[in-house]
């Protein structure tokens, strides 16, 4: 379905399925024909019943809004998953991680050796992951771009979550491998998943620049997620965790660390999450002109109310989402709007959850709405560096799709029922068995009478008289 941007997305659940990647797998012969099968089943298995399936292979999912808006910590079997092969099934106690390249001393540990307390000291991390396609579907109504479907996956506001990893500093465990060499620029991890780029095929292959893993903390091996053991369609035995950057350097199911002199050579590093300036497209587009993708910028969403949704309320609005900023930057203020970004008001850091540093905040106002009929609420966001969002999405199109970090627009159908004309009609759709909704739909009773009709036209002609 290579041209969906240009068609309705179906109202299907998957909404995409990958038919070539599970063609591909299957002409590889027998190891990894089944691969797509047991896939499905894992995601049956691990993940709930309601999850928005984006892609069925490789398996690309997001929570419904409501739930993960439901706590600051998203459940595993809610937080969205981004992969980019088949999920691989790893026998723990035969799993081990190689660490090689520009280190001084190369090692091959166990899942023991890493969770063996007496070699690494283990550490609890809150993060929030985000898809760098969160929010895609505004760039592609807005104008299409490169149209793979597993690179450029139609995602809602929910390729986003927040979780408590618990493993072990990678900056730990590389001192324990004696350090890397002078040279040494870029750390590259390589996971058990097959990945395919233009009919050639690769396992998933990714690098972060040495000073982000010289930084305490920030990038982890883990193997326990909110708790729990690692799920294995979040990486089992062990994954990556890389804070503050796009998800898709945090690589699952790690089975190398490889200490470079630059970055990975992997097509997912070198040919994949770019960033392009908007005068590039299918014409001009090469890998060597659009940057790599890293840290996140600041980004929100609206997650209640729903875009075209109908809301009847009392002069007052309702309205929740989240908002982040990568880098170890926190989000210090969140502004909304109800005419369009016109005019705003802060959220109160009371309605908000605690600030992290490598993790989202939600939150929450009542917004005072007298307007009725369709209007535009927008959120924006501020980090502690006072970074902020760009005003419309047109603003951030790019040929890739990537980084949707515009301040998000919603449109509702405002009905304010403390007007009492309006207050009176929703009364007489209630008495004659009709229904506000859907709202193009014309009402099927008399909507005034032929005597109030004579009185208005009379006390306010429609033409003047001379």
């Amino acid at each position: 379905m290579l041209f969906f941007q240009f068609e309705p997305l179906p109202a299907t659940n998957p909404i995409l399925i990958g038919h070539r990647w599970k063609e591909y797998h299957a002409v590889l012969g027998p190891y990894l024909k089944d691969i797509p099968a047991e896939s499905w089943a894992i995601v049956q298995q691990e993940k709930a019943a309601d999850m928005i399936h984006v892609l069925d292979f490789p398996y690309n999912g997001e929570p419904p809004r409501n739930k993960l808006m439901q706590n600051k910590m998203t459940p595993n079997e809610y937080h969205f998953v981004r992969n980019h092969g088949g999920i691989p099934t790893i026998d723990k106690t035969a799993f081990t991680l190689t660490i090689g390249g520009l280190v001084n001393k190369p090692q091959i540990l166990t899942l023991a050796d890493l969770q063996d307390p007496k070699k690494f000291e283990p550490v609890e991390v809150t993060v929030t992951l985000q898809c760098s396609g969160t929010r895609r579907i505004e760039q592609i109504h807005e104008y299409p771009g490169e149209g793979d479907e597993l690179i450029n996956a139609p995602w809602g506001e929910g390729a986003i979550g927040t979780a408590r990893y618990r493993g072990v500093s990678l900056k730990k465990v590389l001192k324990y491998c004696g350090g890397m060499q002078d040279e040494a620029q870029h750390i590259e991890f390589i996971g058990a998943d097959t990945y395919f780029k233009k009919l050639n095929v690769f396992n998933y292959a990714v690098s972060v620049p040495r000073r982000k893993v010289e930084a305490l903390n920030e990038v982890l091996l883990v193997w326990e997620m909110n708790g729990e053991p690692l799920p294995a369609i979040h990486g089992a035995p062990l994954r990556v965790v890389v804070t503050g950057f796009i998800g898709a350097r945090s690589c699952k199911w790690v089975l190398r660390v490889n200490v470079l002199n630059e970055p990975s050579r992997g097509p997912v590093q070198q040919q994949e999450y770019l960033y392009y300036g908007p005068q590039i497209g299918k014409q001009n587009v090469l890998f060597s002109n659009g940057f790599s993708i890293q840290e996140m910028p600041v980004g929100s969403a609206i997650m209640t109310p729903n875009d075209k949704q109908v809301v009847v309320h009392q002069g007052k609005i309702e309205m929740t989402g989240w908002a982040y900023s990568g880098g170890s930057r926190w989000i210090e203020r969140v502004d909304v709007s109800a005419d369009g970004g016109h005019t705003w008001l802060q959220c109160d850091p009371d309605d908000m959850t605690e600030k992290h540093y490598h993790a989202w905040r939600l939150w929450k106002i009542t917004l005072p709405v007298l307007a009725e009929g369709w209007l535009e609420l927008v959120v924006r966001a501020f980090d502690n560096a006072c970074n902020t969002q760009p005003t419309y999405v047109r603003s951030v199109w790019n040929w890739d799709l990537h980084v949707t970090s515009s301040a998000h627009r919603i449109k509702i159908y405002s009905v304010n029922a403390s007007n009492p004309a309006t207050a009176k009609r929703l009364r007489q759709i209630e008495e004659n068995g009709d229904s506000l909704e859907p709202i193009t739909r014309p009402l099927m009773f008399r909507i005034e009478s032929e005597e109030h009709y004579e009185k208005n036209v009379k006390k306010h002609k429609r033409e003047p008289e001379e």
